[in-house]
């Protein structure tokens, strides 16, 4: 019999208003709307076979052959419970029967009122908590009494509709809240929340592609960052560090939001494995990576399947993804490949020109004042101030080889010849043409000290430093910069021999000696060599032991030094054969007298080596300027070049410039018994041996590097080739640029990591990169998003609105714990009303219009109904 027609059924009373915010103990009342609170009611405990109450004392809508079959073995008889001071109305029985199941004679007992008034005060004690009503009764493992309503009940006009879902432990029990859902559980594309975190994930693709792009590419930035370009370097580091936090920022933005999505699907998808505590946690792995060591507990829990897998490797990437930007991708300074290309420099003069070098010495006592010894006095002070102090520094590195016991007889290891440029540059020459001083002594019979040393060409420094070269100077990167540079170009050399002759030998070459001295004797009051009986060229004068030696006579066209006398012990005399050899003048000469020994002859000349190239080196701190000579694998020896080069040529010019530095560091003091401090210490070098001493500089080194700043500052403004190829006078005016081939190797600001461990950091950008591909693809493919219920606001209130469950009981106080992080748990929708169970509760079919038979789809879904129907029944993913 249909319960609607049952004629001892009585017409439930309408409650009023009041009644509708009565505290029944065992209920909750929403505070944003009165709630109508039906009788609470009661299961009775089913009667008959197996528990189950008898088919004849069931209510006729469920018994059997009526709607689903497996409705009709449900016991569903309930009784009338008086709540507090609740309107009193008649006690009910099951429809369709007119005695309570559990009296036998027919008649309706009501329950124990002490029983009643216990469980009533159970109810208030769980209201007052919070907590959904349930009853721990002794007779029955049901629940708590749950209330009740028709099916059409909330067909009424003004009633809400009340929403009846299961419990998560006890299938058999119910609870009863008022809260359908305001909003779908399923976003659209055009949502706000969908079409940001879609933005977010495509700038963060975008740019996460653009920085792997940029650590592997390496770009150098040149001139865009520079201190005065268009980012200064602060600025650039800034500008990078702001992008990569961003990057970081989206980064996890998306990947939380893809995770949320994927357990959120997964909780709602019947089929699958639910989800957990632990797993809704692995989003705090990556917001605040130290929940990971604070709350080990979930990493345990969730860490080893595959998305805990995926969200640990994410919560590494968030927390090391600055740190492998700034490593590989943050502008700094750094050296590329040395690169070959030509450079060019300013050309105006020809090596040597000693009128130009005169003409450029810094003076305030200009020709005004004194026309025709302005620039060579000027000129005379550079020299002897850069002379003595070279000289001054190559004998402090002998001091220092002295005290180490690491002197060697190898001119090759012997300490370089040095020098200074332009007050910031150190200059390092090179011994070249290496010889054997003991057999180069044994084929003359007599000490014979040979030298040849090479200078850098200096002119490579101010080519480097011409804008026309578009280098970096150290100053254009906050005096951080630096870069090196090999010219092949020649290098200014000199050569030094010194033989050791007796004052019978070498007599023919001193006028004191010669009869004609008798006569008019050498008098310093006069000039040298003026008014003296000299022959002049192309007479050789006469012929000595050592004229093969020095290449002295008619068969060498050459003429022989003449000196004004002997100097005495330690001293030297100064000779050139300017004054007497005409056009062949390209030699100057040194006797000095051995404290020892007889004396010692030395000829200095000068030429350009071919077999050299110049190292160039400029830092913030200064500069460094090398000659590499003798070097058979240098693809830079100016005679790689040009091979018409030849090596040896004797450079006249070079003569002028000597002659003046000779004087001007007093080589010629001997000549009036002066005693010069140089000359003493040139002659105390005087080897005594026919091999060099380990422990002190021969003569001829020592002049060697005395003479070193002539080679310095005769390359300045001189063509990078070994000849004079302009058809204008000298100096030309406007200067010309001259190329020459060089390699250059500089730093600038460039992305890419400095050290070989730092590519470990291109792991994390490449990951990056490819997750967030992943996650966008995802989120595209998905449509839209579902309610993220791993977030603590939405879980916070699903879990409010959902029934208390005993698998999480005891966690009220100090949160869950071991097994509790492992449950699992699904979202429910019933009658548009969202909640989270353990996938034990019953789900309440509702008549279909089409069949008569029960199913979960009614006339016509909700949008929140609609939505869950889909989402339930998707496949199982991976994830």
């Amino acid at each position: 019999m249909d319960p609607t027609t049952d004629p001892n059924r009585r017409p439930p009373q309408q409650d009023s208003p009041e009644s509708w915010f009565d505290s029944s103990p065992g209920f909750l009342s929403s505070p944003a709307s009165a709630v109508y609170h039906r009788p609470g009611y009661q299961r009775i405990p089913s009667l008959g076979e197996n528990g189950l109450q008898d088919n004849a004392t069931r209510p006729s809508r469920y018994r059997s052959g009526s709607g689903d079959e497996s409705m009709s073995k449900q016991g569903l008889a309930i009784a009338h419970i008086e709540m507090g001071k609740r309107r009193n109305s008649m006690p009910r029985v099951p429809v369709g029967s007119k005695s309570s199941p559990s009296s036998p004679s027919g008649q309706t007992s009501p329950e124990d009122p002490s029983r009643l008034q216990q469980r009533e005060s159970k109810g208030s004690l769980r209201s007052e908590q919070g907590y959904f009503p349930y009853s721990h009764s002794e007779t029955s493992s049901l629940h708590e009494p749950f209330a009740s309503e028709l099916d059409t009940d909330y067909l009424r006009p003004g009633r809400t509709p009340t929403i009846t879902f299961s419990s998560h432990d006890t299938p058999g029990s119910q609870t009863t809240t008022h809260c359908p859902s305001k909003r779908d559980i399923y976003q659209g594309r055009k949502n706000w929340l969908a079409i940001s975190i879609l933005v977010l994930a495509i700038y963060s693709t975008i740019f996460s592609g653009i920085w792997v792009i940029l650590a592997v590419w390496k770009p150098r930035y040149g001139t865009r960052i520079t201190t005065y370009g268009q980012f200064p370097p602060g600025t650039a580091s800034l500008l990078v560090a702001a992008f990569a936090k961003s990057i970081e920022l989206s980064f996890v933005t998306v990947f939380v939001a893809f995770l949320g999505q994927v357990l959120s699907r997964r909780a709602f998808r019947k089929r699958s494995k639910g989800i957990t505590i632990a797993e809704m946690s692995m989003r705090q792995w990556i917001q605040q990576p130290g929940t990971m060591i604070t709350h080990w507990e979930t990493v345990r829990y969730a860490g080893l399947s595959f998305l805990g897998m995926i969200s640990l490797t994410a919560a590494l990437l968030a927390i090391f993804y600055t740190t492998a930007s700034d490593a590989l991708v943050s502008p700094k300074l750094k050296f590329g490949k040395a690169e070959d290309k030509t450079l060019f420099g300013n050309v105006v003069a020809s090596y040597a020109n000693n009128t130009y070098q005169q003409s450029q010495c810094q003076t305030p006592i200009s020709t005004e004042y004194d026309e025709v010894y302005a620039g060579p006095t000027c000129l005379a002070i550079e020299h002897s101030g850069q002379s003595f102090h070279n000289y001054i520094q190559y004998l402090s590195n002998w001091t220092d080889i002295i005290a180490s016991n690491n002197g060697s007889t190898d001119l090759a290891q012997r300490p370089p010849p040095v020098g200074i440029l332009y007050d910031n540059t150190t200059v390092r020459g090179s011994w070249i043409n290496v010889g054997n001083m003991t057999e180069d002594s044994l084929i003359y019979n007599r000490t014979v000290n040979n030298i040849s040393m090479a200078m850098p060409h200096s002119g490579v420094s101010a080519a480097a430093r011409d804008p026309i070269n578009s280098i970096l100077q150290p100053e254009d990167l906050s005096g951080l910069g630096e870069y090196y540079i090999r010219a092949s170009v020649p290098s200014p050399a000199i050569n030094v021999l010194c033989a050791g002759v007796t004052e019978d030998e070498i007599s023919p070459l001193v006028y004191s000696s010669w009869p004609a001295a008798a006569s008019n004797p050498y008098n310093t009051s006069i000039p040298w060599p003026h008014n003296y009986s000299i022959p002049v060229f192309p007479s050789y004068i006469n012929a000595t032991p050592v004229d093969d030696l020095f290449m002295w006579g008619e068969k060498y066209d050459r003429r022989p030094p003449v000196f004004p006398k002997f100097p005495i012990a330690y001293n030297t005399i100064l000779n050139s054969t300017g004054y007497f050899a005409d056009n062949n003048t390209d030699t100057i000469y040194i006797l000095a007298a051995s404290p020892t020994l007889d004396y010692m002859l030395c000829s200095m000349t000068g030429s350009l080596s071919p077999n050299c190239s110049t190292d160039y080196h400029a830092s913030g701190s200064g500069g460094s300027l090398i000659s590499h000579c003798d070097d058979p694998n240098d693809p830079f020896a100016y005679a790689k070049s040009s091979p018409d080069a030849t090596s040896g040529v004797i450079n006249k010019n070079w003569y002028d410039v000597a002659e003046g530095w000779a004087s001007a560091i007093s080589l010629n003091a001997g000549a009036s018994d002066d005693d010069a401090s140089i000359d003493r210490i040139l002659t105390q070098l005087i080897p005594t041996t026919w091999s060099l001493n380990a422990s002190l500089p021969s003569i001829a080194e020592a002049l060697a590097v005395l003479a070193g700043c002539t080679l310095l500052i005769s390359g300045i403004d001189a063509p990078f080739i070994h000849y004079w190829n302009y058809t204008e006078a000298q100096p030309l005016n406007p200067p010309q640029y001259q190329g020459f081939r060089a390699s250059l190797q500089f730093q600038d600001y460039a992305s890419g990591g400095v050290a070989t461990w730092q590519d470990i950091f291109y792991i994390i950008l490449f990951l990056v990169f490819f997750t967030n591909i992943f996650c966008l693809v995802y989120l595209i493919a998905k449509g839209g998003l579902v309610t993220d219920f791993c977030e603590p606001a939405n879980s916070f209130s699903l879990a409010l609105n959902s029934p208390f469950s005993q698998k999480m009981a005891g966690s009220c106080g100090g949160g869950p714990e071991k097994e509790q992080f492992q449950a699992s748990w699904y979202v429910n929708v019933e009658n548009d009303h969202v909640f989270i169970d353990n996938g034990q509760g019953l789900h309440f079919p509702r008549r279909s219009t089409t069949s008569g038979s029960y199913s979960h789809v009614d006339l016509e879904m909700s949008p929140i109904s609609r939505s869950y129907s889909k989402l339930s029944r998707k496949h199982t993913s991976f994830l």
